[in-house]
């Protein structure tokens, strides 16, 4: 099935992980408001794909001498995310829980240094879980349930935030980065929405539970007796009537004083504006600013829609900044996305999602371990020579893993050596337009050694190198 419907392609690059030739066929001749609505309501889509982990018509998995452990075992976690990512009939909600991941940035390697690996796994698979169940839903109830996530109260030091010592991390962290941003609160602002959370702690179920034991697990403890009752002002309001502090409360009852800071944080309009912007990055362009219109028409969809996000993002891929032809491969691959596109691109029958975990970090980004709490840099930050060069050697591995397969599957396309690199330029990949020197280069790898004769060997040996080739470029780099 050719590559035709260019709208629809660059749909399930944004908002799914790329067309393989199945998805061609699938959507064939569907309008792209009808792939928008598919998309969005995948509730409708089951939900079993981790029922097909293990069978021989997926990508494989990696065992390390036992059962494939993916909740309490974090390479077996990543695994199964990148499998999930790969073949679930809900790419949507796997691509927001990709966002969420980023924009609430959570790292293992804390959490497994406080509770052991063991634990650390179960509940950053927890946290991902979170962000597919809130992936388009109400932002302040992601906000509300991030506050009280175990592997958020390890990260930002939530467990620690004490009646006499108010802990800032977290306090600090949800106005800066989770909501409204830099230059919208004061440093007493942050003691203030400190001493708001204080109480919110972790407890281990059962208390003398070990780490090391699958029963044992970590959740939320509200504190009473840890909490700070007395009122706390704040320089912006907190209530719809323009009052800026929290009354006192009793410390039973003190747990509202976090869950009305958070519910005015989330309604903010500069919260709208800065989630707009973000999403502007993940599904417009990275290469152009945000258009202003676009930010103040997100941000009112936004409040208008009571902070839900499936009005939003459905109003993003309707939009006209989205839908012009200029946003097409306007946005820097992931490595995670990158990988994943290929696979399904490229083919997996016999390559395991594990041979990508090495790969990854060395391109830039390991899932379940964002370099700080703002997250991955985003962007051209991607690149550089040694993450490209991880890319092109990811490309090479795949392409050399599937050589036979591709052989195979260009077999009719075997008549010319141009016709050959269309059906992968047009027919099997989806990179952006080569431009007339890079792909005389292309077509010329093709017409090394003998005169072309369309052979089995011929094409044995050039279909595995195109793919490389193409998939390593810098042209196949954008989504």
């Amino acid at each position: 099935m050719a590559r035709e419907n260019w709208q629809v392609e660059h749909l399930l690059r944004r908002a799914a992980f790329g067309a393989n030739v199945s998805d061609l066929a699938r959507f064939a001749g569907l309008p792209a408001s009808a792939l928008v609505d598919h998309l969005m309501e995948y509730q409708r889509q089951p939900d079993t794909v981790d029922t097909f982990i293990g069978r021989s018509e997926y990508v494989s998995v990696t065992t390390r001498g036992g059962a494939f452990a993916p909740t309490t075992n974090i390479e077996d976690a990543r695994q199964r995310w990148l499998f999930r990512m790969v073949h679930s009939e809900r790419p949507l909600e796997e691509k927001m829980a990709l966002f969420w991941h980023n924009h609430f940035a959570t790292a293992y390697t804390k959490v497994a240094g406080f509770a052991g690996g063991l634990q650390a796994t179960k509940m950053m698979t927890a946290q991902i879980d979170l962000f597919r169940r809130y992936a388009l839903g109400s932002f302040r109830s992601l906000l509300a349930d991030v506050a009280t996530d175990p592997a958020m109260l390890i990260w930002l030091d939530g467990r620690t935030n004490f009646r006499a010592r108010p802990q800032e991390n977290f306090a600090r962290e949800i106005m800066e980065l989770f909501t409204w941003g830099v230059g919208h609160y004061t440093e007493q602002d942050v003691y203030t929405a400190a001493r708001a959370f204080t109480g919110w702690n972790l407890q281990r179920i059962p208390p003398g539970g070990s780490n090391n034991d699958p029963a044992t697990y970590y959740q939320f403890l509200y504190n009473p007796n840890q909490h700070d009752t007395a009122a706390k002002t704040f320089s912006f309001p907190i209530y719809s009537d323009g009052g800026r502090t929290i009354p006192a409360r009793s410390a039973t009852s003190g747990i509202g004083d976090g869950l009305d800071l958070i519910a005015a944080l989330a309604r903010h309009p500069e919260t709208a504006r800065r989630l707009a912007r973000k999403l502007w990055g993940f599904f417009v362009s990275e290469l152009r600013a945000p258009d202003p219109a676009f930010v103040e028409a997100v941000a009112t969809e936004y409040l208008r829609s009571n902070t839900e996000m499936k009005p939003v993002v459905r109003f993003i891929l309707r939009s006209p900044w989205f839908n012009d032809p200029s946003a097409w491969y306007a946005r820097y691959s992931w490595p995670v996305e990158f990988v994943v596109r290929a696979i399904r691109e490229v083919g997996w029958s016999g390559f395991s999602v594990d041979t990508a975990r090495t790969p990854l970090t060395n391109m830039g980004q390991t899932l379940f371990e964002p370099p700080d709490v703002a997250g991955w840099s985003l962007g051209h930050e991607w690149f550089s020579t040694g993450t490209m060069l991880a890319r092109m050697n990811f490309a090479a591995t795949l392409a050399a893993n599937q050589r036979f397969n591709l052989a195979r599957a260009a077999g009719s396309w075997r008549a010319s050596p141009e016709q050959l690199l269309d059906y992968f330029l047009f027919e099997r990949l989806s990179p952006a337009s080569f431009e007339i020197g890079p792909y005389r280069e292309l077509l010329a790898y093709v017409n090394t050694a003998a005169p072309w004769t369309g052979s089995d060997a011929q094409v044995n040996a050039k279909a595995a190198g195109l793919s490389r080739l193409i998939v390593g470029a810098s042209e196949y780099q954008f989504v």
